[in-house]
């Protein structure tokens, strides 16, 4: 009964760069969240690279997994740890591996859409993902129709001409395109690229059984809680040189950043000048199941979000929505994708990069009379739980399938 079920099933082959190399893995996982909740609908195949400690083929929650080498296993360190963007402009080398990067998955997706007989495919990213699809259209075989879908990185930044006419192909090429905030429609439309088939669809927070509030479990005065990558567009140097005036307001406060990246190190010493070594605690990746627990006990959150020298952005950040969904306060950099998540009552906002107005918010959410726990908007429960994100999508593919 059970292979009747999956035979009647269209396949769908999801295209990605970032995709968590084993189950627990800290890299970010929201490819594998939607792919493993569209598996009711769709028989799911995903194609990505592989990395040192990974397997080249698994099943995870349903979902196939085939994961292709570009270089020798030592060598494959292109995509984690801050991501492609990132690794490229701290490593020029690393272009090197950019070739193989891209014949490789090229290579496995298209043996895989015609062994398999795939009926769609969903590409994460417009630059190499979707550009990939594209080409997927012009080589022997089948034609298969592909979505398109931009996180932000791909968009806001790789800004030289070139790169902006592979976009506006890519989208041209696409059934459909979505992008995960406003400001990204908007980015489409500045680019040139057919808006005319682009939607807004975030991807999603399981705020139904994670990212819940327990109002049980005593929220500190005290402590600031930063999550995320340790990459420039998060914004934490910003956070960190606020932490003196946050100290001078309230002298017990104490900042825990959760999270790994290309940063730490810069960071870290940042900290040590500044004479915070004992106030600013790095903790490293910590599992999604685990965060909960920091979120309801933090008495704020803060994401200090800024744009980057060469136009790099948040996409919408998601980290927000999973302190909201904990009842957490939030203290937010004042940008176009944040506000598409938060009204002024939702959360506090201040301007990206100034270090006095952040100090002065955050200081004001400590202490016995900070914000206390935040109501979860029944908004942020009809956009971003992943139920209701993963049926959206699925109803954009099923739109395309057989």
């Amino acid at each position: 009964m059970a292979d009747g079920m999956q035979a009647q099933r269209p396949t769908l082959l999801v295209l990605a760069s970032t995709y968590p190399r084993w189950e627990g893995d800290p890299e970010p996982g929201f490819v594998h969240e939607l792919a493993k909740r569209l598996v009711e609908h769709f028989h799911v195949v995903v194609v990505g690279p592989h990395a040192p400690g990974a397997l080249t083929q698994e099943v995870i929650d349903g979902v196939e997994i085939h994961r292709y080498r570009y270089a020798p296993v030592g060598l494959q360190t292109l995509v984690n740890n801050g991501g492609i963007v990132t690794n490229l402009r701290r490593s020029r080398w690393k272009l090197s591996l950019v070739p193989g990067f891209l014949l490789a998955q090229l290579w496995c997706a298209w043996r895989l859409v015609n062994t398999r007989k795939v009926d769609l495919i969903h590409a994460h990213w417009l630059i190499p993902q979707g550009l990939l699809a594209a080409i997927l259209r012009r080589l022997p075989g089948r034609k298969v129709p592909f979505v398109a879908t931009s996180h932000g990185t791909d968009l806001y930044s790789l800004r030289a001409r070139p790169m902006q006419i592979l976009k506006r192909w890519v989208v041209s090429e696409a059934a459909a395109v979505t992008v995960v905030s406003t400001a990204m429609h908007e980015e489409l439309l500045r680019i040139g690229a057919d808006v005319g088939k682009a939607s807004v669809q975030p991807m999603g927070v399981d705020l139904a059984t994670r990212f819940t509030p327990d109002r049980g479990v005593p929220r500190s005065n005290d402590e600031i809680l930063f999550v995320g990558r340790l990459v420039k567009v998060k914004g934490l140097r910003y956070l960190i040189d606020a932490m003196p005036e946050i100290l001078r307001l309230h002298p017990h406060a104490v900042l825990t950043i959760v999270g790994f990246g290309p940063e730490r190190q810069a960071l870290q010493g940042q900290a040590e000048r500044l004479s915070l070594a004992d106030r600013v605690r790095f903790v490293g990746a910590v599992p999604q199941a685990e965060l909960p627990a920091l979120y309801r006990r933090a008495a704020v959150f803060v994401a200090p979000f800024v744009e980057s020298a060469c136009g790099g952005r948040e996409g919408l950040g998601l980290v927000c929505v999973e302190a909201a969904g904990c009842e957490c306060p939030v203290v937010v950099s004042d940008t176009p994708a944040v506000r598409d998540v938060f009204g002024e009552r939702e959360a506090l906002f201040v301007k990206p990069g100034n270090v006095k107005e952040l100090a002065a918010a955050i200081a004001s959410r400590l202490g016995s009379k900070g914000a206390g726990p935040v109501a979860v908007p029944s908004k942020l429960l009809q956009r971003f739980d992943w139920r209701e994100v993963a049926n959206r999508y699925a109803k954009i593919l099923a739109a395309l399938g057989p």
